[in-house]
């Protein structure tokens, strides 16, 4: 009965945390792209830079909370505190716009000001953000969880962008629509930051072994090349992720737009939510028999499944055509990501789950968003295609951010070609003397 009660609450914090956190990033991710290009600029070197920013500051603050948070061996608190300073700080993108930059600022570009405060405003978020999410609750699911049902938990977990970005869509689209872009970030920042107030109450913290040495040393540990030496699967495991995550970066910033704008498809929020329910579902069921196969074995056949689904995207145009290349280049995404970040949880020891946060953040976070937005950016401009809105001519994406992001995912064979041997049971990261 108390492994029951156990096993419920362990989902209950899993699915309230992921998906609040993830609803959050869904602002922070692509949201905030459709805000800056709707409101401030259409450029798509604004919208890399915004991107690439936010990421190295999401990154150095998962490094430094995740190695305090292992030297604590508290993570509830960071947890709380950092989804309530988060949601707050969600809230006030609200208050940028042009106008109000040439209003404080009348002697600047307005428009340059603009961008410079949202891309300001976006890396606090980001660090309280990866602080609160990507160091302090990864943490805890690793602590929580064993071997056995990793590859479950990483496939719900997932799940949770997609489904973010589904309640995003259908409940507050309407709001990005009608430009009401202040209710929008308000409505988000609020629930993250009450979701946070409830977390201070109701987590339970985890109990586990914390590292030795000075904090410095911890923050470092996992960057030594005698770390990196002692310890080749994991950093193997990484770099897939950063081959994923790169890929998918080359067209996931600019893909609400490619759909509104290039395909011109009125119902673009019907085509999302269908892809995300049918590639949700996918990746559900596919957590449970990860756990049976292996998720290191795994993650080249579903890394298969992500590139046909890349392929297909570039041809398709209508309605029904999009939705179903994109129920299968989003389901196979969302299996490899499961794949992927289930091996890096049994590569974790005990006392460093908030480090391996820290690493995961450079490989699945920063390398990603600085090279795949770029990359998308380039794509983009080379083919120069636009349309002209009240006036005014803007960069449209195109079909070749999918063609790109395929030709990156194929460097995924090399790393996972190795991991395929690699068993569930936990490593000890250590280095060598």
């Amino acid at each position: 009965m108390d492994e029951h009660r156990t096993d419920r609450r362990l989902w209950t914090w899993v699915v309230v945390l992921g998906l609040t956190g993830q609803l959050a990033w869904t602002v922070e991710n692509m949201y905030l792209n459709v805000f800056v290009y709707d409101t401030i600029t259409d450029s798509p070197a604004a919208l890399a830079s915004l991107v690439a920013a936010s990421a190295l500051a999401a990154t150095v603050a998962t490094l430094l909370a995740g190695a305090a948070s292992d030297r604590a061996g508290r993570r509830r608190e960071l947890i709380a505190a950092g989804y309530v300073l988060w949601g707050v700080c969600t809230a006030g993108f609200g208050l940028v716009s042009v106008e109000a930059a040439a209003s404080m600022l009348p002697m600047l570009d307005a428009v340059m000001v603009a961008v410079v405060t949202v891309i300001l405003l976006d890396c606090v978020m980001s660090v309280l953000g990866a602080a609160a999410n990507d160091a302090a609750f990864n943490a805890w699911v690793t602590d929580s969880t064993d071997p056995g049902n990793r590859g479950k938990v990483d496939g719900v977990l997932a799940t949770m962008p997609l489904l973010a970005m589904l309640l995003v869509f259908g409940a507050l689209d309407p709001l990005t629509r009608g430009g009401h872009w202040v209710l929008f970030f308000s409505l988000v920042g609020g629930v993250t930051a009450v979701v946070g107030v409830i977390a201070w109450f109701g987590l339970r913290e985890t109990r586990t072994p914390r590292p030795g040495g000075s904090y410095l040393s911890s923050v470092v540990h996992g960057l030594r090349p005698s770390t990196v030496r002692a310890n080749p699967p994991l950093y193997v495991a990484l770099v897939a992720w950063a081959i994923l995550g790169t890929s998918t970066q080359v067209f996931l910033p600019f893909l609400i737009i490619y759909v509104q704008r290039y395909l011109d498809i009125d119902g673009y929020a019907i085509v999302l939510a269908s892809v995300l329910i049918g590639a949700a579902a996918v990746s559900i069921v596919g957590g449970r028999v990860l756990d049976r196969v292996g998720p290191s074995r795994a993650i080249l056949p579903v890394s298969a499944i992500y590139l046909v689904g890349l392929l297909l995207m570039f041809p398709a145009r209508s309605m029904l055509a999009v939705i179903g290349a994109g129920i299968v280049m989003m389901a196979g995404f969302m299996l490899g990501v499961a794949a992927i970040s289930a091996t890096v949880r049994n590569l974790t020891p005990p006392d460093r789950a908030g480090q391996v946060q820290g690493l995961r953040m450079i490989f699945a976070v920063l390398v990603p968003m600085v090279v795949g937005p770029f990359l998308g950016a380039a794509v983009i401009e080379g083919a120069d295609e636009s349309f002209t809105e009240l006036g005014v001519v803007k960069q449209v994406p195109t079909p070749w951010i999918f063609t790109a992001a395929a030709l990156v995912v194929v460097l995924i064979v090399f790393p996972a070609r190795r991991l395929r041997t690699v068993g569930p049971a936990r490593k000890t990261l250590e280095t060598t003397s």
